[in-house]
């Protein structure tokens, strides 16, 4: 019974739905980082599948269209990007070489951590795109010869952590400027990241989406560069 209620698509959507909505409601009673909306509702949704012992085959049935909405979400953010154009223009070269200089950093530090830590060449090869949105990170992974499913894990735990602890870092390091919020959120957290800039203003909205872009961009020029330098790839 359980099974043939689980194995319809509308099952997983209506759990994934509902239990977002809990949620959120669960962090506008206590707002917290460990209260993150997207940290909590995926904590449950885990809960409630091993607990009624869901085949996790059944609840992605419904759950990858909403995955397939991660698409279309992050194009139309370039709507808040478009009415905040001017900002783009006055900060172009700071946004660029920031963006840069943290690929750059990103991707060397992992390469090298990796390395100390001696894991297997294909895992190492997959955790290198952990802050590019799912679509290019999957790009980036099969470009160097990785296993796109670590990268889709390691990618949404970036965004989940971002998600969680953005806000209360940038408090921490007194980071008010508006654009510097955006692309932090953006840069390191991808879509989710740029969610939750969106909820700071729209100026940060705008920031985190074009991080995304220009993210993405980076991590493939350096992504290879460190892959091949460091760890002999």
């Amino acid at each position: 019974m359980i099974d043939t209620i689980t194995s319809t698509p509308l099952f997983g959507i209506t759990l994934t739905i509902f239990v977002f909505i809990v949620a959120v409601r669960i962090n506008e009673f206590k707002p917290r980082a460990w209260t993150s909306p997207l940290l909590v509702s995926t904590i449950i949704i885990i809960a409630i599948l091993l607990i009624f012992k869901i085949p996790y085959k059944n609840y992605y049935k419904g759950g990858s269209i909403l995955t397939d909405l991660i698409g279309p979400s992050t194009v139309a953010l370039g709507i808040p990007l478009y009415k905040t154009f001017h900002l783009l223009k006055h900060h172009i070269k700071s946004i660029l070489i920031s963006i840069g200089v943290a690929a750059i950093v990103n991707t060397s530090l992992t390469a090298i951590l990796l390395k100390l830590f001696g894991l297997p060449k294909l895992a190492s090869l997959s955790l290198f795109p952990k802050s590019v949105t799912t679509a290019m990170a999957m790009g980036i992974t099969e470009k160097i010869h990785g296993v796109t499913t670590i990268t889709i894990v390691v990618v949404v735990a970036t965004g989940i952590l971002t998600s969680a602890l953005g806000l209360p870092l940038l408090k921490l390091f007194r980071i008010t400027d508006p654009v510097a919020q955006g692309i932090a959120l953006g840069g390191t957290g991808h879509a989710v990241g740029t969610g939750t800039a969106i909820e700071l203003g729209k100026v940060q909205g705008a920031m985190g989406a074009l991080a995304i872009g220009i993210t993405g961009i980076m991590y493939v020029i350096f992504v290879p560069l460190a892959a091949h330098l460091i760890l002999e790839y």
